[in-house]
């Protein structure tokens, strides 16, 4: 059954309702990218202030990574199973409570649950906010339009949390904290109001409560581990231990999901050469650019000297250009497919990240940084959209909560994954001593894995471009035969005819 606001939503006038409700859900993504970015220049304070070790300061970070990326799955089917809308709503209010405890806290274990909380609601507000909008939006040019306009504001909050985190951890470090307090209410209070009521799923056949719980385990403890083994060592015991029960418990996972009739991730979604593309790029595309941004600022901070402010505003071209092209990315993915505008993007990438290997000790912004930051804004722009277009579509309605949770899940892990590793590389080759130009060298090698893993999401995505061209090939061949065998029979038909109409000649003759 179709709601007014849903048909709305496939005509090319939306009514101001159907603006505001995708204004919320763009809010709330907003936020998560938002409260993702801004952390990190606030630690140096935060550390000083709660007298919190280096180690015990990682944790705020990955606290907030832990909950978000190990809980995906659960949230993007809990959206299905229980109503987008309630599951929406109710993760926002935990994120506005999670936010506001976060700045009044005065202590590191606190600050880290407070944390940890956030991003175990925004592991449900990311999947359910991305499934009403492809529930709500026809498949097509409308849906193209507001998922582009949906993931832009994501690439902008992290672009801006940047910036705003530099402007208010002049001030005090738990601004930055409770920033998204009131602004998460005030999405909360529209929400209310504008999100269209969803359905439950009907016919679910029960709840896969075991899948829930070994797949939430086992993204858990991949997340942990990952974020781990820099420190432990990649080789040592604890994670080759780590690594092996992971793999047990994803190997228990999938086959609990071969057996239950509900399942958590339904294993046919992977067939689909598309959405395995997808998911393998959404992992590339995050896990490079937070690699980059790491990098970036150790390089700006640490070597040039330059201030939190100076650093959040190096990076505001790319952020500006990802903004003023919201609303321009949904037309030309629908003029060129997704696999064209990806690969395009993911050789922008591929270039803006090898364009900064030129980095030197003198700032050199005009030549080498905003070049940089112009390709990567780009490359967000034309990437992040048509990865979210492109493992939604094709999808039931009951489905796109948990293929929303899958995608987040690889972005999260993918980020967790490929920054650890760039941390490990740079770590292995920081021997050569403390000088400036040491640390130069050290990072050198990260910046070159950051520029592998794009060119290699690119080389996947050209995949998809060589498999279209048979596809097009066999479906003409196809279309042909098609053509010939009905030419063929015609002209069987007409001569048994005309071979009939002879005999009958023949017989009346003898008569």
């Amino acid at each position: 059954m179709t709601s007014p606001l849903t048909a709305s939503a496939t005509q090319e006038r939306w009514t101001p309702r159907l603006w505001g409700t995708l204004l919320v859900l763009c809010a709330a993504m907003f936020l998560d990218a938002l409260d993702v970015s801004m952390v990190g220049v606030a630690l140096p304070s935060i550390g000083s202030e709660l007298d919190l070790s280096t180690s015990t300061l990682q944790w705020i970070v990955s606290g907030y990574i832990l909950g978000y990326g190990g809980l995906l799955l659960l949230g993007g089917r809990t959206a299905d199973l229980l109503g987008r809308r309630r599951v929406f709503l109710v993760a926002l209010g935990v994120f506005a409570l999670a936010s506001l405890l976060g700045g009044l806290v005065d202590s590191g274990p606190l600050l880290i649950a407070s944390r940890f909380i956030k991003g175990l609601s925004a592991a449900f507000t990311a999947p359910a906010g991305l499934s009403i909008i492809t529930t709500t939006f026809a498949e097509g040019p409308v849906r193209n339009r507001a998922l582009s306009i949906y993931t832009t504001c994501a690439a902008t909050g992290f672009s801006m949390g940047l910036v705003l985190s530099g402007l208010l951890t002049e001030a005090s470090w738990r601004l930055t904290m409770l920033l998204p307090a009131p602004i998460a209410l005030v999405a909360l209070l529209a929400g209310l109001k504008l999100i269209p009521h969803s359905e439950r799923e009907q016919k679910h056949g029960g709840y896969d409560v075991p899948g829930a719980v070994i797949g939430t385990a086992s993204m858990l403890l991949l997340v942990f581990t990952v974020v781990q083994a820099p420190e432990a060592g990649w080789t040592s015991a604890r994670t080759l231990l780590s690594f092996l029960a992971v793999a047990v418990l994803l190997a228990v996972f999938v086959r609990i999901e071969q057996r239950t009739t509900s399942p958590l991730i339904r294993l046919g979604v992977l067939r689909s050469s598309s959405q395995i593309r997808a998911q393998l790029g959404a992992m590339a595309f995050f896990g490079s650019y937070v690699g980059f941004q790491f990098l970036v600022t150790l390089y700006m901070q640490s070597l040039l000297g330059w201030s939190a402010l100076q650093t959040a505003l190096a990076f505001l071209p790319a952020g500006a250009l990802v903004a003023l092209s919201a609303t321009k990315i949904g037309a030309v993915v629908d003029r060129f497919g997704t696999p064209r505008v990806i690969a395009t993007g993911f050789t922008l990438l591929v270039i803006a990240y090898a364009l900064f290997l030129r980095i030197s000790l003198t700032p050199q912004y005009a030549a080498v940084i905003l070049p940089s930051m112009l390709l990567l804004g780009a490359a967000c722009a034309l990437v992040f959209p048509s990865l979210n277009i492109q493992a939604t579509n094709g999808v039931d309605d009951d489905e796109q909560g948990m293929v929303s949770g899958l995608l987040n899940t690889s972005i999260q892990v993918g980020g967790a994954i490929f920054l650890a590793v760039v941390t490990a590389v740079v770590t292995a080759n920081g021997h050569g001593g403390s000088s400036p130009q040491a640390v130069l060298d050290s990072f050198r090698p990260g910046l070159m894995v950051v520029t592998a893993i794009a060119l290699g999401g690119l080389l996947i995505t050209l995949t998809g471009l060589r498999a279209r061209r048979p596809q097009q090939s066999v479906l003409v061949a196809q279309s042909v035969r098609e053509e010939n065998s009905v030419r063929d029979s015609a002209l069987e038909e007409r001569s048994a005819q005309e071979e009939r109409e002879v005999a009958e000649e023949r017989v009346a003759v003898r008569d």
